[in-house]
């Protein structure tokens, strides 16, 4: 995928994106409060004040971190819709999402790990995660409507209810694996597909899935902007 980073010539960005390289690989391996940007800029092959040329501290660094990991997840699901329609419905964008996550050690540490890190991030942000996800929230909204007012997805309650048991399915996944359950699937691609099958079974509307290609370019469109909008925060953030 094409690296995103901000204006810059060929050497700078060359050099952030071994930075970011290197803070992720060390977020996977020693966990956030034990990298130091020390560890960063020695794995990067670079000198300290080389990464403060870029960030302000180590909270900004992997804030940029986990903006990359977003930025790639959004520009994936819009990607995958045009090319398997299935994945503009709720069911098959979280398959993907669950294979993404479970396949990228860097995104399943920010997304699923230390609940204090992500709020030094938070914090560190100053809104930005914050506009990002009522971003998110407006575009989820809408996908929905277009869903239900398609019959692709049920009717029978609240959009937001809706929305929130097809997030509340999907995330448990994640949470009950580790849990040594006797009946835990056998492995994670049985896992995908029951991810897949439980929530078709659960919101699935009266008309046939296969409609979804009407709408798959429409819903991706929904998504990009997402894309764009944290390009911008990486030009606004780091230098």
């Amino acid at each position: 995928m094409t690296a995103v980073v901000p204006a810059g010539d060929g050497a700078d960005l060359a050099r952030m994106e071994r930075v970011l390289d290197a803070a992720a690989e060390l977020l996977v391996r020693q966990g956030y409060r034990r990298v130091t940007v020390e560890d960063v800029a020695r794995r990067a092959g670079v000198g300290k004040g080389t990464v403060y040329l870029h960030v302000r501290s180590k909270d900004a660094l992997f804030l940029t971190v986990l903006l990359r990991s977003q930025r790639r997840l959004f520009a994936e699901l819009a990607d995958r819709m045009l090319a398997e329609h299935v994945v503009a419905l709720p069911w098959g964008m979280s398959r993907v999402l669950y294979e993404r996550l479970r396949a990228d050690e860097v995104a399943r540490v920010l997304y699923l790990g230390d609940t204090e890190v992500l709020g030094r991030l938070a914090h560190e942000a100053a809104g930005t995660l914050g506009e990002l996800g009522r971003r998110r929230d407006a575009v989820v909204r809408e996908h929905f409507r277009l869903l239900r007012a398609a019959r692709l997805v049920d009717d029978d309650i609240a959009a937001d209810e809706q929305i929130h048991a097809w997030g509340a399915v999907t995330w448990g996944y994640f949470l009950a694996e580790g849990t040594g359950s006797a009946f835990a699937p056998a492995g994670p691609a049985r896992t995908a597909a029951l991810i897949e099958h439980g929530l078709a079974r659960q919101l699935a509307g009266p008309a046939p899935a296969s409609r979804a290609a009407d709408l798959a370019g429409e819903v991706a469109a929904l998504y990009r902007p997402l894309v764009a909008h944290i390009d911008d925060e990486w030009r606004r953030r780091v230098r």
